[in-house]
């Protein structure tokens, strides 16, 4: 209420001076001498001519926002030619001329009829002129002026934004700066203070403060701790007028949060953590968890765990799980309850980074000791090796013992063991443990060649608690005997030539034995001693596990003996060594001079001057192709001299249709409009047929008379046209359906005998058969018919 009532009395001082300003200086326009146009004598009878004076006026203002019951005097204009009795007319022109500002003709007086505002234009360019009343005549060139307007104290400051946000680490020290807030006046700032703006906190002390030339907000507390408070609120003022009483003001809110730093050590809650975990408990199994406390956020609150003492440093392990800060602790080996109880542990918490800013306050870690029992577990069976592998040889007698397991109860009560096959592992029951000490026996005859290793697994199961068993691989290796004797290592047949030449060689063969390399290799090959001085074949021992069969004499003959069986023996290297009698084929082939094959049958060889067996097939196989053809073309040609014309006894009516078109058929022909086939030529003439049945009944005209059923097709052809003619009542669908036109340009003119039943003269047929061979059929037609007149 206040600063209303000093800018009213403000506003009041200021039209109160500038009207005593604007009546001096009328009093001076007044007075003021007006040289132009006059001579004034000076000394000596000297005329003085004085320069022409213009416009007469003081630089123009006016104030903004004025809201008095008038309007405001802005100036006056004066030209010294104006001698007052009214004959000069003041004009005015310009940016608000006779909107905004009016001018008195007569006295040239300026008036401000409307509320102006500095901010939104601050001065008016305007043209004053002076003219004759009567006659509209310039008496001075016209001239520019300007109207400023003057500014007060209207706006208040305002701020670029509303609410502000700003971030400041904690523990900063005092001046530490935080944002910088920024208001603006849109008062004039070149006159006086109404835009001079001072800045003031009113919300916020004494944590922050604010310099009142800039707006820059700075920590005014050491040591403010984020988690004691994290956030603040903080309100600025800025007031014009340099902050002086009177002046307008704005605010604005600024909300300042203070960011984390690692000032703070982590801390167990308590000293000692009690755990305990089952013997039976599995290596990774979690134990428990520890948490040490850290008021801090983000990477300054990260808190790693370790184990830095303690008996159970080998048993147990600890990590670190980051989502919830806990330190997990696991099992790292099995545990004994019959061995050690209980274990204890000494852990460490400790901050991941740290600032050494505040090193100070370390250090940055704790420790806390978790001790863990063990509980007792009644545990299963344990066999005294994770697995086992026996030996037995292949063919042992049935009860051979094998090997055994032993199995015990790690509890204290050392319950009584039970031993038994899963017989899923040995479906055919090659084996049989006994139930009370574990050994394994032989129930069955082993062959190493049908499985050289059997697994099995044994269950052992306490006697009083049958849910407590424990299993265990067990692996039986057959030992190889040997028992196999070497065979051919592929089913050879040999071929050897009839013009072989002696000690040739036609075949190497090599032995394949199932036992193992120890009773196997290496093979010794011979003939037996009966044959051993075979006469045809010789064999040769490489000593490499193969051997080699050569030809003993020379030439063979597939006339009287085409094939050879030769008996080859074959032994191996075991102990004690077992041998086999093995056959080899040889068949005697037909080569050439340079030994290559040419035919293993003996009939071929009977046959050589003749022909061979598929030589005769094809022969035969081309005669029956040749018969067909020829029984195919005989009938074609029968085909083709049927006679073109049927002769039966049937309306020709239903036949006679064109083929010219691909059409559909049946349908087409009659659905086929026959006057768009006739003669151009003729087509103004007289069409008698319609498509609708006449009202009247045809009555057959005398001297018509059925054409008779016979083999002359012209003549019948002939009759049915004529009666067709002279028939109205014959509708065109009536399936005689022939072409009366042929076109035009032909040299035989048209084939149609249409027309040819209204003349009375026989034609000549007989230029067909210049026509070429296209025409032959209709010429061999049409041309027989004087033939068989002749013959008649």
């Amino acid at each position: 209420m206040k600063e209303d009532n000093c800018l009213h009395a403000a506003l009041i001082c200021l039209v109160m001076l500038y009207y005593s300003h604007a009546i001096t200086t009328e009093k001076l326009n007044h007075t003021r001498p007006s040289l132009h146009g006059h001579h004034e004598k000076g000394k000596e009878g000297q005329v003085l001519h004085r320069s022409k004076r213009g416009w007469v006026w003081n630089q123009f203002f006016v104030i903004e926002e004025y809201t008095g019951p008038d309007p405001v005097l802005v100036g006056r204009l004066h030209s010294d030619i104006d001698s007052g009795d009214g004959n000069i007319k003041y004009i005015l022109s310009g940016e608000g001329a006779g909107i905004i500002f009016v001018i008195d003709d007569k006295s040239g007086n300026i008036h401000a009829t409307k509320t102006l505002d500095r901010e939104e234009r601050a001065q008016y360019t305007l043209t004053a002129q002076a003219v004759d009343r009567n006659t509209n005549r310039p008496l001075e060139p016209p001239s520019e002026f300007i109207v400023k307007v003057q500014d007060i104290n209207d706006n208040p400051p305002e701020f670029l934004h509303e609410n502000y946000h700003a971030n400041v680490p904690e523990r900063s020290n005092v001046g530490t700066s935080v944002i910088q807030v920024t208001a603006s006046d849109a008062d004039d700032p070149t006159y006086g203070n109404s835009a001079k703006l001072v800045y003031s906190i009113l919300e916020g002390q004494p944590y922050f403060s604010v310099e009142a030339q800039t707006g820059i907000i700075r920590t005014a507390l050491p040591n403010m701790d984020r988690e004691a408070k994290e956030e603040y609120h903080v309100v600025i003022q800025a007031k014009d007028m340099g902050g002086h009483m009177g002046g307008l003001s704005g605010t604005t809110k600024v909300t300042i949060t203070l960011t984390d730093v690692n000032d703070n050590p982590p801390k167990f809650p308590q000293s000692v953590y009690q755990m305990s975990v089952s013997e039976a408990a599995v290596p990774g199994e979690e134990v428990g968890r520890v948490k040490a406390k850290d008021p801090d956020i983000g990477e300054n609150g990260l808190v790693a765990y370790s184990i830095i003492d303690g008996d159970g440093m080998d048993m147990f392990e600890i990590t670190t799980d980051y989502e919830t800060q806990e330190g997990v602790v696991k099992l790292k080996k099995l545990l004994d309850f019959e061995t050690k109880k209980s274990y204890s542990l000494k852990v460490e918490a400790a901050n991941v980074h740290i600032d050494p800013k505040f090193i100070s306050n370390g250090p940055f870690k704790d420790t806390v000791t978790v001790k863990i029992s063990v509980e007792d577990a009644d545990e299963p069976p344990v066999f005294l090796k994770p697995s086992y592998v026996f030996e037995v040889q292949e063919n042992a007698a049935s009860g051979t013992v094998v090997g055994k397991v032993h199995a015990k109860d790690p509890d204290a009560a050392n319950s009584a063991i039970r031993y038994s096959i899963d017989r899923h592992t040995d479906l055919e029951r090659y084996f049989v443990i006994n139930a009370e000490d574990g050994n394994i026996k032989t129930i069955k005859a082993l062959d190493r060649e049908e499985i050289a290793w059997h697994n099995i697994s044994v269950f052992a199961v306490e006697v009083h608690k049958q849910h407590q068993e424990a299993k265990v691989p067990v692996a039986i290796k057959v030992i190889d005997v040997n028992d196999n004797a070497p065979k051919f290592a592929a089913a050879y047949e040999a071929f050897v030539c009839e013009n072989a030449r002696s000690n040739q060689q036609f075949i190497t063969i090599s032995a394949d034995d199932k036992d193992e390399s120890a009773n196997g290799p290496r093979f010794i090959f011979s003939l037996p001693p009966e044959i051993i001085h075979n006469p045809n074949f010789t064999l040769r021992d490489n000593r490499d596990n193969t051997a080699s069969v050569l030809v003993r004499r020379e030439g063979f003959s597939r006339q009287k003996q085409d094939l050879y069986l030769l008996p080859i023996v074959i032994s191996d290297g075991g102990l004690p060594p077992m041998s086999s009698t093995n056959t080899l084929t040889i068949r005697v082939c037909g080569c050439d001079s340079n030994g290559s094959l040419l035919s293993c049958n003996a009939e071929a060889y009977i046959l050589n001057a003749g022909l061979s067996t598929g030589a005769l097939i094809a022969i035969l196989a081309c005669i029956v192709i040749l018969l067909v053809i020829v029984v195919l073309f005989v009938t074609l040609k029968r085909q083709k001299k049927e006679p073109l014309i049927v002769f039966e006894e049937e309306d020709v009516r239903e036949n006679i249709i064109t083929y010219d078109d691909e059409g559909g058929g049946e349908e087409d022909t009659e659905a086929f409009d026959i006057a768009t086939l006739q003669n151009p030529d003729g087509i103004n003439g007289f069409i008698p047929r319609k498509d609708i049945k006449p009202e009247y009944q045809y009555m057959p005209r005398p001297g018509l008379r059925p054409a008779p059923n016979s083999v002359d097709v012209d003549d019948f052809i002939n009759t049915r046209i004529q009666e067709a003619d002279n028939d109205p009542t014959a509708p065109p669908y009536d399936s005689i359906q022939i072409y009366g036109y042929e076109g035009r340009g032909s040299v035989a003119g048209s084939l149609s005998s249409l027309e040819s039943a209204t003349t009375d003269s026989d034609l000549d047929y007989d230029y067909l058969q210049n026509w070429g061979p296209r025409f032959k059929k209709l010429a061999d037609l049409y041309g027989s018919k004087d033939t068989f007149d002749d013959d008649s």
